[in-house]
Order: structure tokens, then C-alpha cells, then sequence
């Protein structure tokens, strides 16, 4: 009966912790919402409330307004986000394999060349001068998909390492002894035992690549090319200019939502997001907590 007791107190305590951690992530979303249809002077004098005064979506209309510069740059961004994710998943995997297989040689200096490139890199000017003077990726889809986030050497570590610990060795000599080559071994074995861990690296990718603007900003001129987060991020610095200009003319106050659109901005960025992410939670659950082979 004790016992009984006890265990119902403890899973009353778990409940409230899991419930209180829930409110923790879904509040702040809920907060960004309401503030984004919240009348921009109420959300000046009062401050961010769940319960807002006046609602307004004059936010929303001002964004809705710029035609479809939203929708294209929406498109842009998937493409991107996809073609990204779908080629890092793949190179990562790809180089992650040699370096799980404990008799390839000078696999330590590899990998540690792969894990210098994560503490150093070239810096900007350099980095800049190569993409636009010699793959001349500016102004095209590839300058939204290579630099900086086609290869990352974090997740070619992470797949590395859970190659090497979570697929026994055993599985690999038996492949081996079956006559299977390297190629044989990766596409057959390798790929699917690792499932979990590239599910969970090409979520990571699809969000680098979905919150990315720094690379429109340096390599895309072209209105046509703007990811969604970059043309966001263009309409804000519209909205602030144009309000410095009127204030240093003396013409008043321009009518425009600038704290509110920040917050309608921020939630039409996320949303995507949002929507996707139930279909891919279960694989992302799947890469924590279970291991690539089953007993």
C-alpha cells in the first residue's frame, strides 16, 4: 500500500514537472502570436500581454502587402532547405563511414583535420573572394546552399561516433566473410542501421538551413533569390528606415507596426516549422532514445 502510495505521488510529480516544462516551450510562442496582433500602440504603452487591449493584424496586412515576394520567398527557402539538407545528410554520412572503419589509414589525422576546421576557418573576406571569384555562386540558388552549411564537421563527428558505438563490429565482419565490399557495407548495413542518428543530423541541417539568411545577405542581390528569413529581416529594415527618415524630416511619426511586425515576422518564420515538425518528431525520438540495432 506504501509502495502504491508512493508511486502515485512520484507520477503526480513527474506529470507536474513535464507539465510545467510544456508551458515553458509553449508560452513563448503564444506570446510571440499575441503580440503580433496586438495594436502596435497598446503593445508600447502596456508592454507584451497574453491579454491584449486592442487586437490589430495591420501587422500581418503591412507583410501581406508585399505581394508575392512572401510566397516566392517561401518557395526559395524550401528548395534550399531541401536540396541543403538532403546533400549534407549525404556528405556527412558518406565521410563519416571511412573514419568509422578502425583499419583505414591515417584516420586519426583525418579526423583530427576535420575537427581543426570546427575551432579555425579562413574567415569572411577569404571565404567571400573564393565562392563569388571562383564557383561563382553569387546571385544563384547554390549561394543559399554551400557556404558554411553544406558539410558540417559536428555532424560528421556525431554519425562517426555513432557508427562506431552503436553498430557492432561483428555485423561488419559477417558482412565481410559474405564478400561485401565498403559500398556494399554502407549502402545495406551502414545506411539503415544509422537511420536514427541521419534523421536526427538532417533535422538539425533543415533548421540551419530554414534560419539561415547570413549567406543571402553576403552572395543574393537578386530580390528573386531572398530566402523567407532574409526578406523578412529586408522588410524590417525597411519599416526602421523609413521612421528614421521621417522623424530627421520632422514629418512625424510614420504609421508603420515595428514592434508588432517583429513579432508577426518571427511567427511567420517559425511556422513551417511548426507544421512540419509532428511527422518527424517519432525519428527524432527515435535517433535519442533507442539504439541502431535491436536485441
Amino acid at each position: 500500500m506504501t509502495d502504491s502510495k508512493s508511486s502515485r505521488q512520484f507520477q503526480i510529480g513527474i506529470n507536474a514537472v513535464l507539465i510545467l516544462v510544456t508551458l515553458m516551450v509553449v508560452l513563448p510562442f503564444l506570446l510571440v502570436f499575441v503580440s503580433s496582433i496586438t495594436d502596435e500602440n497598446v503593445l508600447i504603452r502596456n508592454g507584451y500581454s497574453f491579454f491584449p487591449e486592442k487586437i490589430s493584424f495591420y501587422a500581418y496586412q503591412y507583410i501581406i502587402r508585399q505581394g508575392d515576394k512572401i510566397l516566392r520567398a517561401y518557395g526559395v527557402t524550401i528548395l534550399a532547405t531541401f536540396l541543403g539538407t538532403i546533400l549534407n545528410v549525404a556528405m556527412s554520412a558518406l565521410m563519416a563511414y571511412p573514419l568509422s572503419v578502425r583499419t583505414l589509414p591515417y584516420r586519426r589525422g583525418i579526423t583530427f583535420f576535420i575537427f581543426f576546421t570546427m575551432l579555425f576557418n579562413g574567415g569572411l573576406v577569404p571565404t567571400y573572394l573564393m565562392y563569388v571569384n571562383y564557383f561563382h555562386i553569387k546571385n544563384t540558388l547554390w549561394a543559399l546552399v554551400i557556404p558554411n552549411l553544406l558539410l558540417s564537421a559536428n555532424n560528421v563527428l556525431m554519425i562517426r561516433s555513432y557508427y562506431m558505438t552503436s553498430i557492432p563490429d561483428a555485423l561488419f565482419e559477417a558482412a565481410k566473410i559474405d564478400g561485401a565490399g565498403h559500398l556494399r557495407i554502407f549502402l545495406s548495413l551502414v545506411l539503415p542501421l544509422g537511420k536514427p542518428i541521419l534523421v536526427t543530423m538532417g533535422l538539425f541541417s533543415g533548421l540551419a538551413y530554414w534560419n539561415d539568411w547570413t549567406n543571402g545577405l553576403y552572395y543574393v542581390d537578386n530580390e528573386k533569390l531572398y530566402s523567407i528569413q532574409l526578406l523578412l529581416m529586408k522588410i524590417m529594415n525597411n519599416i526602421q528606415a523609413l521612421k528614421a527618415n521621417s522623424a530627421l524630416m520632422g514629418t512625424g511619426s510614420v504609421e508603420l507596426p515595428g514592434t508588432s511586425v517583429r513579432m508577426a515576422m518571427a511567427f511567420v518564420g517559425i511556422l513551417p516549422i511548426l507544421l512540419v515538425y509532428p511527422f518527424v518528431q517519432k525519428y527524432l525520438v527515435e535517433g535519442v532514445v533507442i539504439g541502431a540495432v535491436k536485441g
